[in-house]
């Protein structure tokens, strides 16, 4: 038997499996050559979208997206082509039954010794009831966000309503006033975000978001509450984090730590060094620390997930007697993507 022969037979002895074991995965899978012609798809892919067997080989695939995700999975297909990078995006898919289902699509190239791309293997993934939670969710997250911030409103006409009352009070509902307003600003930080939730406007600095997270505490106004050292740019992505992080610690300190007396002071201090940032929460003046409290709550847990896994950080608590000492160190990178 020739060598030309015995390659040809090892080659389709090598598709077969490899069509076997696609056609037994439970998502859809496909194939296209180096310049994103799609050539390969597994059976639950017809199964999926009830197309005729190669009625979606070459672009033809692309009619088989929601009108409106068609570009957007075009432009990040394109960009992957030329590049190189993993594929990797939503889009809704026409099922059979006519309905447009999200499923999350996923390509990895496959290179050859010389690192060529020799051609692309996806898969797409239904994910339309997860996204469906997730979406309903979101509503929920608004609708309980609208009815917090519709208390704070309430609050602030009703502090308005009794200075009329009372004249000689007027100064002190002015900053009664303002600080509930600051409380309903400090709230669009810390509440759960989606990408289309997301702040957009607003403090575009380290300080300058602190500064506003931390108005509601007159320990600030006093100069018991401080921030100071090396400023830095924060975005939309980190603001919640960071909020949440700084609030649970401010909320606290109020109950039980150096806010919470009217000596009490914190010094919040923040340094950049070799792409690294370092926070430091410094309190004193407060009730003795007599040992470690029982770090199993909501917040704690809270703040951890928000330092260590979206912020990529490191968060440590030093419980000395005269005052709880934070320090925090994160990747400059981690708080804007410019």
């Amino acid at each position: 038997m020739s060598s030309a022969i015995s390659e040809a037979l090892a080659r389709a002895a090598d598709q077969i499996s490899f069509q076997q074991l696609a056609d037994a995965m439970p998502q859809m899978v496909w194939s296209t050559q180096p310049d994103g012609a799609h050539d390969y798809y597994n059976a639950q892919w017809y199964a999926f979208t009830g197309a005729p067997e190669g009625s979606t080989d070459g672009e033809g695939w692309n009619g088989m997206f929601h009108p409106d995700d068609q570009e957007r999975a075009w432009a990040r297909w394109r960009h992957s082509l030329r590049t190189g990078e993993p594929y990797e995006i939503e889009y809704r898919l026409r099922h059979h039954s006519g309905e447009y289902r999200w499923t999350l699509g996923r390509a990895l190239p496959v290179r050859d010794n010389d690192g060529h791309i020799v051609r692309w293997v996806g898969t797409c993934t239904d994910i339309h009831e997860q996204k469906q939670i997730g979406q309903q969710n979101e509503i929920l997250s608004r609708e309980l966000s609208h009815r917090i911030k519709n208390i704070f409103a309430v609050v602030n006409g009703l502090i308005g309503l009794s200075a009329r009352q009372f004249p000689d009070m007027k100064s002190f509902a002015r900053q009664m006033q303002a600080r509930v307003a600051a409380l309903g600003r400090a709230h669009d930080y810390v509440r759960p975000h989606s990408e289309d939730s997301a702040r957009h406007e607003g403090p575009s600095t380290l300080h300058a978001l602190l500064t506003e997270l931390l108005l509601p505490y007159p320990a600030l106004d006093e100069g018991r509450l401080t921030i100071s050292g090396d400023d830095i740019s924060v975005d939309d992505r980190s603001a919640t984090p960071i909020g949440l992080v700084f609030h649970e610690l401010a909320t606290n300190s109020a109950k039980y730590g150096a806010l919470s007396t009217p000596v009490g002071t914190v010094r919040l201090v923040s340094s950049i060094q070799d792409g690294r940032i370092r926070l430091s929460w410094e309190e004193l003046g407060g009730p003795p620390i007599l040992q470690e409290p029982d770090l199993q709550g909501f917040g704690t847990r809270l703040t951890d997930i928000s330092v260590f896994q979206q912020l990529g950080g490191e968060l440590v608590r030093d419980w000395r007697t005269e005052g709880l000492v934070v320090a925090i160190d994160l990747p400059a990178a981690a708080l804007s993507r410019s």
